[in-house]
């Protein structure tokens, strides 16, 4: 899987096959070991989403009823992985931090049978698959910053001096160096490896003015919406939730530039619901399923059948994949480095 983020296209995303195998023909109830799997993910506005998209039809189709933890954390499993008291089921997270969990031993097998690969853009590797992609960019308040007044680009995000204001930034070193290397000027094609000396330079030009390095998705649209800060780096479906029924103040969000990730599903090793696991991860990837998710979420399916079938309203919140200023995350660049850069960036954030 670890070539194959390079040469995704927009057409890739957009032409699929005309006529797709079947999904998978689910389990009965009466096959499943336990009653339950734990699914622990993003949190905010997208679990909501999962929650009455995916998981609630996939326990009316099962029986299985799925726990959500929100808030992926890779800490967590090592824990407990070295306590050998495994708490989860399937992990949802971005397509660097389950490629690094991968590195570290962290996943079950997966069961090749359990997918239609005619329909993947993008292949399962033998412990984890790519369920989605997802645009990072800079959001803003539209009734606050109107054309021309807010940043569109990740350099414009760097410039204080054309849009000064209060930053808020991932603290996340897999969202923060990409954008710092790209703000400086660096062709997305020469991004990795990073070059993390150049890359610190230039976050220490917006240091002062970044008054959130935030831990979670909804943080950071929630300072955005209480205009505890001016302008933040967040995810498109984040505010796309905003502009909806019940999403708040409504935030507007750039597709000039943007750092798109690929997310991914594993399952932990020792996984106390392993069976049900499974079952679940073959039913998030079903191109229904996907099309019921994405059609609210407005994130890239996987699945070219449900890419087919979104509407042109959804398709609005993706980014164009032959956007030359756009980035595709390096997931085999994190797998090897995400620990050892996640350590010098913490330890910039505290000095």
């Amino acid at each position: 899987m670890k070539d194959t983020f390079k040469t995704l296209s927009r057409r890739t995303f957009l032409v699929g096959a005309a006529a797709l195998s079947a999904p998978a023909v689910m389990p009965s109830r009466a096959a499943s070991s336990s009653g339950s799997v734990t699914f622990t993910g993003y949190g905010g506005s997208y679990q909501d989403i999962l929650v009455r998209k995916v998981f609630n039809p996939f326990t009316e189709e099962t029986g299985i009823k799925v726990n959500v933890v929100p808030a992926p954390n890779l800490a967590k499993i090592k824990a407990q992985m070295l306590t050998g008291n495994v708490e989860w089921d399937v992990f949802l997270d971005s397509g660097a931090g389950v490629a690094h969990g991968s590195r570290e031993g962290f996943w079950e097998p997966l069961i090749p049978s359990l997918f239609n690969i005619e329909d993947m853009t993008v292949p399962p590797s033998s412990d984890r698959v790519t369920y989605n992609f997802y645009p990072g960019g800079i959001a803003w308040d539209p009734a606050k910053y109107g054309a021309g007044k807010h940043p569109a680009t990740f350099a414009d995000f760097f410039d204080l001096n054309k849009f000064p204001g209060r930053r808020a930034f991932s603290n996340r070193a897999n969202n923060v160096f990409e954008v710092a290397l790209l703000a400086d000027g660096v062709a997305p094609k020469d991004v990795y490896p990073l070059d993390l000396d150049r890359a610190f330079k230039v976050l220490n030009r917006i240091k002062s003015s970044v008054v959130s390095w935030v831990e979670t998705p909804p943080q950071g649209i929630s300072l955005l919406q209480t205009g505890e800060t001016d302008f933040g780096y967040t995810y498109a479906s984040r505010v796309k939730a905003t502009t909806e029924p019940g999403g708040g103040k409504p935030l507007a969000f750039s597709f000039d530039q943007n750092l798109i990730f690929p997310s991914d599903l594993a399952v932990l090793k020792g996984a106390p619901n392993k069976e049900n696991a499974m079952k679940l991860i073959a039913y998030i990837l079903r191109p229904d399923v996907q099309v019921r998710a994405e059609s609210e979420a407005g994130n890239i399916p996987v699945s070219k059948k449900a890419m087919q079938l979104l509407p042109e309203a959804v398709r609005k919140w993706m980014p164009a994949m032959d956007n030359s200023k756009n980035l595709v995350s390096n997931s085999a660049y994190w797998a090897e480095n995400l620990e050892a850069v996640s350590r010098r960036f913490k330890e910039w954030l505290l000095s």
